[in-house]
């Protein structure tokens, strides 16, 4: 199952790709929602977006989860932020929401619970 992993700062974004990887994903990355939307539209078959909340670029992670659920309703979201809080009125139905730094083993679940096991 491919995993999109959208996070601005380089370390970050490698280091949840890597651990989706770890894992059994196919990870994706994209350094911001433009970024993220193009590679939806080439790989439709992305099932679980992790996602920051502030990033440079047309929108920030919550837009980036309401404007993609509207477009994939399929597509699962799992936004992440060390400075931004976000509940559950804010995110689109399903959506998890998690403080950096937030636990591997926590993230992970997360992924299993919204995407299932890896194919």
């Amino acid at each position: 199952m491919k995993i999109l992993v959208v996070e601005d700062e380089p370390l970050i974004r490698l280091g949840i790709a890597s651990l989706v990887e770890e894992a059994g994903y196919e990870p994706r990355e994209a350094k911001n929602a433009d970024e993220a939307i193009r590679a939806i539209e080439r790989e439709p078959d992305i099932r679980v977006v992790i996602t920051d909340v502030e990033m440079p670029g047309t929108m920030d992670g919550i837009k980036l989860a309401h404007f993609v659920r509207d477009r994939w309703p399929p597509i699962q979201f799992i936004v992440i932020s060390g400075k931004v809080g976000a509940d559950r009125a804010t995110l689109p139905p399903g959506a998890r929401f998690f403080a950096k730094p937030c636990r591997d083993d926590t993230l992970m679940s997360a992924v299993r619970e919204l995407g299932g096991g890896p194919e």
